[in-house]
């Protein structure tokens, strides 16, 4: 499904990448560790039947009204918790060159459509290279951020890696946010909520206990931020019906996928993880409708920091 493109998005003026620093990206380094009409039209445009016929019920929300709008509404819900087809879906991905840039390339991969948001012109070639769309802008600019959800009339899922550092955490809240508001305004506008994939930490909110103390002081500022983000991720899923993930990876490390990074529900887990496994699993929670609502960490099963055996949560 080519996402329809309005030629104005290409012509906007570009803004000034957001950081996609990940607060524990230095933890390895520490030594202390519907109809048949509407299926048959689906058919002739390459769109699942399910998909299509779920999407025509989410659209009959934007026209109903009073009790009958809330009967439709909740069909249309209905109709489309089930697992994403991922050559079927347009993602946008919000972060710099990091986690974010492998989810591009992983979802490249599998045939979805992209659209990314970052700060600069770094990955600019690659990103075109791909067939994505690059939306040039800062996640703490308002009108940056309405113009990357502006670049695509629908959206499936957003997903947001991006974050700053202990000097300047303004990205973990603020940044998050914008993006999670705007994903509902842009939710209410086609008809249907995408889902919003939150990248954050493992130290974070009830896994502030998993990593050393040393590492959780060291990050405390980040993670108090990224706290906020998902706080109010939360709370917009429970008021507007938002579905999301909040995955929160243990020490990021620059290496090849080693193929054993896992997720799990136990916040007491603390270890290493490569970017590229955290990115996996991180499109494992885009496309799977079994994420929904969790909060997951995500460590690499080989790279634990002395961990007990605990259950993996297996998508």
């Amino acid at each position: 499904r080519l996402p329809r493109l309005t030629r104005a998005r290409f012509t906007a003026p570009h803004a000034p990448l957001l950081a996609s620093s990940h607060p524990l990206r230095t933890m390895a380094s520490f030594t202390i560790a519907a109809s048949a009409p509407c299926a048959a039209a689906a058919a002739a445009r390459g769109i699942s039947s399910k998909r299509a016929i779920a999407r025509s019920s989410a659209a009959l929300t934007t026209r109903a009204k009073g009790s009958r709008g809330v009967l439709l509404r909740r069909k249309a819900n209905l109709a489309i918790h089930a697992d994403l087809e991922p050559d079927n879906i347009s993602v946008l991905v919000a972060g710099g060159s990091g986690v974010a840039m492998d989810v591009v390339r992983q979802l490249k991969d599998a045939g979805t459509w992209v659209t990314v948001l970052q700060r600069k012109n770094d990955d600019r070639a690659e990103i075109e290279k791909m067939g994505a769309f690059l939306s040039k802008g800062d996640a703490l600019v308002d009108k940056d951020v309405k113009k990357a959800y502006d670049m695509v009339e629908e959206y499936d899922a957003v997903v947001s890696t991006i974050g700053g550092t202990p000097a300047d955490a303004t990205a973990d809240s603020v940044g998050n946010i914008n993006l999670i508001e705007a994903c509902v305004k842009k939710g209410e506008e086609q008809g249907r909520m995408p889902k919003f994939v939150l990248v954050t930490s493992i130290g974070t909110g009830d896994s502030q206990g998993a990593p050393p103390p040393q590492v959780y002081e060291a990050l405390k500022p980040v993670l108090l931020e990224k706290v906020k983000a998902e706080d109010r991720l939360k709370e917009l899923a429970k008021e507007k019906g938002l579905p999301f993930c909040i995955v929160r990876p243990g020490g990021l490390k620059s290496e090849p996928a080693t193929g054993t990074g896992v997720l799990t529900e136990d916040t007491s887990v603390c270890g290493a993880v490569n970017r590229a496994d955290v990115a996996s699993l991180v499109v494992k929670c885009v496309l799977k409708d079994k994420a929904n609502g969790k909060v997951l960490s995500a460590v690499d099963s080989e790279q634990l920091f002395d961990q007990p055996a605990f259950e993996v949560f297996e998508l």
